[in-house]
């Protein structure tokens, strides 16, 4: 792994946000206190969380998770965070579908309470496969679980995209369809395009993405065909597991409408992007858990859809991922934790097999 010191999460004062919390949480349940209020030591730098206790005689649910947009003043990593939407689609899926996601209570659109918009979900407890370090190094419940039980989550997790895709109707999901012209995958691109340009802009380009989009342009799909409720991050990461099942899926910040392909590749590609951190440090990671054509062989047995183009997806997901990356290491320069080398490619955690996907030699 990179000796880097690990980005910064939050600007925010804990104690501060459980005041406010507290005041508010008064507001919508009158007499009721936001008590135990903790921020979790691996919050993410994009929404944050907070997760607290209802002090009430008749709470709705007694523990709580709140996801607060990120601090504007804190070199965010995405351009918008539109809770409102993020609500909408947990409801969605909940109402459409038997994806297991946390009830949500309560929507708060107003920054003032807390600095930005917010939503309260309940809290599922259970475990997660860690990020930091990755589930692929040793020293965690799934890399200490049998074959058998990984097969288990494996399969449990390629069923909830299949359920994902085949349960909401599109109609229900209309609010998710991306800006711009063309179809869904070209504006879903288009966004991706945009987003890369907010991350550059007056900063150093970095040529590795730049030929990912050329060779993507190259591979382009000539059917992507009908989109579907894509979770957009969807990786094992965000579930909450109890034993090897999922009982709560999580993060639909990138939630969208996309060919069923962008989910796909995103879950085949960010355990690859793990699976690639651990070989690369002499480590020998998990190169029999979630094996692309075992993947794809599922989910059509499933939904009855054989993924197509998937050399395109992984590339895609690939590019996605760098240019999170590329914002996350600009915000590390940002904060004064790393300088900016003369190959601003280096950067990209995963550069080599970036790289590699674009000359059309990672999958061998």
């Amino acid at each position: 792994m990179p000796t880097a010191p690990r980005p910064r999460t939050t600007t925010r004062d804990p104690e501060e946000l459980a005041r406010r919390l507290t005041a508010w949480l008064a507001t919508r349940l009158p007499g009721a206190k936001a008590v135990g209020v903790t921020v979790p030591a691996a919050n993410g730098m994009s929404s944050e969380t907070l997760l607290f206790d209802v002090e009430h005689p008749r709470p709705p649910v007694r523990a709580c998770a709140l996801r607060l947009a990120a601090d504007p003043a804190a070199y965010t990593v995405f351009p918008v965070y539109d809770m409102a939407r993020q609500y909408r689609t947990m409801r969605v899926v909940a109402e459409c579908t038997d994806v297991p996601v946390p009830r949500v209570l309560w929507l708060e659109e107003d920054p003032g309470p807390l600095g930005a918009p917010f939503f309260v979900m309940e809290r599922v407890e259970g475990r997660v496969p860690p990020d930091v370090m990755p589930y692929t190094y040793e020293g965690n419940w799934l890399h200490a679980a049998s074959d058998t039980e990984r097969e288990r989550l494996e399969a449990a997790t390629i069923g909830l995209l299949a359920r994902l895709h085949d349960q909401v109707p599109l109609r229900k999901a209309e609010f998710l369809a991306l800006p711009g012209e063309g179809d869904a995958l070209r504006r879903h691109a288009a966004a991706q395009r945009a987003y890369y340009d907010w991350v550059v802009d007056g900063l150093a380009r970095s040529p590795l993405i730049e030929d990912a989009f050329d060779r993507l342009a190259e591979l382009w799909p000539d059917d992507p065909g009908t989109p579907v409720l894509n979770w957009g991050d969807a990786r094992i990461g965000n579930v909450i597991h109890d034993g090897f099942e999922p009982v709560a899926v999580l993060d639909w910040e990138m939630a969208a409408l996309a060919p069923r392909e962008v989910d796909l590749g995103w879950t085949l590609y960010l355990h690859r992007f793990f699976q690639d951190l651990t070989v690369a440090s002499g480590g020998r990671g998990l190169p029999d858990f979630l094996r692309r054509e075992r993947v794809e062989e599922r989910y059509a047995r499933l939904t009855g859809h054989t993924p197509r183009d998937m050399d395109f997806y992984t590339l895609y997901a690939a590019l996605r991922q760098a240019i999170v990356m590329l914002r996350v290491a600009y915000r590390q320069v940002y904060f004064g934790e790393v300088a900016v080398p003369a190959d601003p490619d280096t950067l990209i955690l995963h550069h080599g097999s970036l790289r590699a996907m674009v000359q059309g030699s990672y999958w061998g």
